[in-house]
């Protein structure tokens, strides 16, 4: 029974030394610091490589990754200056500078981040109008990252990166856009059409303004050819009436001639007395 007992001892031994080197012994990855706290207060930072702790007094509180973070930051509706929504999100890379503020600085860095970039950027845009925000990524990028690189410096953070994943109008704000679009379109093409219209009217009406001035222009040319026409025949013939009587049965007789040529003439009527009005003009023509 001693024997057994004694064997008993040394198995609890054993099993607490086992217990004691597994609890004592600490393997840091590469990439990953640990915080180490003693009776609940901070102790140290175990950085990588293997470390040994004090067992039953120390133990790993944290795990923190030194690497780049990726985080990722929810779609969220935003309004712009001039009252038009829009949906953005975006990603952040940060990186664990001093994993003691990280930890005991705020109750989750990460989440504290996020919250932070998305009311810095809802800030930066409501600040804009909507097509200054839609087409001025790269510059919403920069102050979103001036914005808030201080104040992550008191989590022992640092921003290396801030990138917008997508900014555009919301659904009903894509409707609004694109029924204003179209009203544009049918704006300009009526603008347009109306153009069109005036141009036309102006040429026609410059047309016709042209065509009055030459046909006033050949009327004073008749005028003055016949004119000419008959102060030739007057000086030709002499006397006072003779000329007019000469030019009337010319025009008499041209008339006739037109009337006999017509294609559109069926039937003419040829006055009772023609034979003695020609007589007549031309006879008195050489009286005078």
């Amino acid at each position: 029974m001693i024997a057994s007992g004694g064997l008993i001892v040394i198995v609890v031994i054993l099993v607490f030394v086992v217990v004691t080197l597994v609890k004592g012994i600490r393997i840091v990855p590469q990439g990953e610091e640990w915080i180490v706290e003693r009776l609940g207060k901070y102790h140290g930072t175990l950085l990588p490589g293997l470390t040994v702790i004090i067992p039953y007094l120390d133990h790993v509180a944290y795990k923190l990754v030194t690497k780049d973070i990726i985080l990722d930051v929810q779609k969220q509706e935003v309004i712009t200056h001039d009252n038009a929504v829009i949906v953005t999100n975006a990603i952040a890379f940060i990186k664990v500078t001093d994993p003691v503020k990280a930890v005991y600085g705020v109750v989750n860095f990460a989440e504290a981040i996020r919250n932070l970039i998305m009311t810095t950027l809802r800030s930066i845009i409501g600040e804009m109008d909507l097509d200054a925000a839609l087409s001025s990524r790269d510059k919403i990028k920069a102050r979103l990252r001036e914005s808030i690189a201080d104040e992550v410096l008191d989590w022992g953070l640092s921003v290396k990166s801030v990138e917008l994943q997508d900014i555009s109008p919301s659904p009903s704000m894509q409707k609004a856009m694109e029924a204003q679009a179209s009203a544009e379109r049918e704006r300009k093409a009526t603008v347009t059409k109306a153009e069109g219209a005036k141009q036309a009217a102006i040429l026609q009406a410059e047309a016709r303004l042209e065509s009055a001035r030459r046909d006033a222009e050949a009327q004073v040319t008749l005028a003055e050819a016949s004119a000419q026409a008959i102060r030739r025949v007057a000086d030709a013939l002499g006397g006072q009436d003779a000329p007019m009587r000469y030019l009337l049965g010319e025009k008499y007789l041209n008339a006739m001639n037109g009337l006999a040529t017509s294609t559109n003439a069926k039937t003419i009527v040829l006055p009772a007395d023609i034979q003695s009005a020609i007589q007549g003009l031309f006879t008195k023509g050489k009286e005078g």
